[in-house]
């Protein structure tokens, strides 16, 4: 099953993270399409000949077949507010969901302890589509192993 992990991924800190927690899925049997590391890279020499534009729109297209092509998308909200292109991201996954894929599960990481909205940590049209949004790491990865399991997050018990 393919975890498609949308995070930002623009600071040496965010990188750790991210590969951290790829580690930690991939141990539980999914395969992640971890864009830092999946994604197109600047210097491979295909995508050295593209214009800037060129590659923008490839980094595009490869990160939405990759979206839909996923099982679970996985969004990790950590910050201030949430990363911009993941925000997008989201959208094209309950998109993709809603009209073709059903079983395509949606899911947050969200760690962090600064609101950005009063009475509420997130903006309504980041938190609505998500199915579930785990508050640490470890819920996070039972979650994921009772899908791997079950095929559904439904009945889904956190184990304390």
């Amino acid at each position: 099953m393919l975890v498609y992990f949308a995070a930002p991924l623009f600071s040496q800190a965010e990188r750790h993270f991210n590969q951290y927690l790829t580690e930690k899925l991939e141990g539980l049997g999914y395969q992640v399409f971890l864009p830092q590391r999946d994604g197109i890279e600047l210097n491979q020499t295909l995508y050295n000949k593209m214009t800037k534009e060129e590659c923008r729109s490839a980094i595009f297209q490869l990160d939405t077949t990759k979206i839909m092509e996923s099982n679970v998308f996985l969004f990790v909200l950590d910050g201030r507010v949430p990363d911009e292109g993941a925000c997008v991201e989201l959208g094209v996954a309950y998109t993709h969901k809603t009209l073709q894929h059903p079983n395509k599960v949606l899911i947050g990481l969200h760690t962090d302890v600064r609101s950005a909205f009063i009475g509420s940590k997130l903006n309504p049209m980041i938190s609505v589509p998500l199915e579930y949004i785990a508050p640490t790491e470890r819920q996070l990865l039972q979650i994921l192993e009772h899908y791997r399991n079950f095929r559904t997050i439904a009945n889904f018990v956190e184990e304390s």
